[in-house]
């Protein structure tokens, strides 16, 4: 089994945290945004992996594509890095890493995360992983027939056609096949909102009578903005703290300080006169002073001093001494 990850694009919507880091690699719960992803959809799965292909931006650096090769070995799998130098649509990202596109694969796009259970079925052709949603109309969705088979993909319909919205998450029995389905898009130049798009292809695999299902997951959360992030990580926590993971760093260094669950605390992390939690993350190697933060999303080799913050977001190497409360500022840089 491979695990087909397109992860070029920066995420501009979360700047400035992915100035210097692609959105994928900001950690949500003190692991990687693509880390959780393909460690979930390997229990899902529930076999062995054998690769992992992200597609990712030819500018990303080697300390990404090393960073995303220990990810992959971390699962058991190879790691191979793949590069789309312009952003050409979900189509053209896929077809960037062509010559992993063999046997049966899943194909995740990394700025979602999942909570699911739920058992592969592995006859299908293709399963589309999909989640019950209140407003369809914003989403893509997929229809089904009285088999529970799709039959169709709409995009955000503004009648009811279903409320089950694709997630950005496929599985395929075969992957050469949509392969093929994508160099012909490719090939005829389809181009719908000026990119090639996936959909494109699974509609020619479709048209040929082959058999796709719907894998439904409990809960699907986004990382495109700062505050759907920070709540992200919130969730996650929860998530974490019920399955009874350990999540605060035995070598925490605490001065009259309190911790409310659930939080992540990092290594080498020093809490002085500091209330912390619920649901809040900090990053390895940071110090916190005179401090009140909830709900807050704090990365690696921070500072933080004299403040109370809520529904904020402090990346590496920065520094915050002051009083205000919501908070977006990227790595090493200083507010104080």
């Amino acid at each position: 089994m491979k695990i087909i990850v397109p992860m070029a694009g920066r995420g501009s919507r979360l700047r400035p945290h992915t100035l210097t880091v692609p959105k994928p690699l900001i950690p949500i719960a003190g692991k990687p945004i693509v880390h959780r992803l393909v460690e979930d959809i390997a229990k899902v799965l529930d076999e062995k992996i054998d690769e992992i292909a992200f597609v990712i931006g030819a500018d990303f650096g080697e300390k990404v594509e090393t960073d995303l090769k220990n990810i992959a070995e971390s699962l058991g799998a190879k790691g191979t890095i793949y590069y789309q130098d312009k952003p050409l649509g979900t189509g053209h990202a896929i077809m960037c890493a062509k010559e992993s596109l063999e046997g049966p694969a899943v194909i995740a796009y990394a700025d979602t995360l999942f909570k699911a259970d739920f058992t592969l079925d592995k006859d299908a052709d293709a399963v589309i992983w999909v989640k019950q949603v209140e407003n369809p109309s914003a989403f893509g969705v997929v229809q089904l027939n009285d088999k529970r088979e799709i039959v169709d993909l709409v995009e955000k319909p503004e009648e009811f056609v279903s409320d089950l919205a694709v997630i950005g998450i496929y599985y395929f029995k075969d992957v050469a096949v949509l392969k093929g389905e994508l160099q012909t898009v490719l090939d005829k130049n389809i181009i719908r909102g000026g990119e090639y798009q996936i959909n494109d292809g699974i509609e020619a695999m479709k048209a040929k009578g082959m058999r796709f299902v719907p894998g439904k997951v409990d809960e699907w959360m986004d990382c495109g903005n700062k505050n759907v992030t920070v709540e992200t990580n919130s969730r996650i926590l929860n998530f974490l703290q019920e399955d009874g993971e350990q999540l605060v760093s035995e070598d925490l260094k605490m001065e009259n300080s309190e911790i409310i669950e659930p939080c992540f605390i990092g290594e080498n992390v020093v809490l002085k006169n500091a209330k912390i939690g619920p649901n809040v993350s900090i990053g390895n190697g940071s110090k916190v002073t005179n401090a009140s933060i909830e709900n807050s999303l704090i990365q690696t080799f921070a500072e933080v001093s004299n403040a109370k913050l809520k529904n904020a977001m402090i990346g590496n190497f920065a520094r915050f001494d002051g009083e205000f409360q919501e908070i977006s500022i990227g790595d090493y840089s200083v507010l104080e």
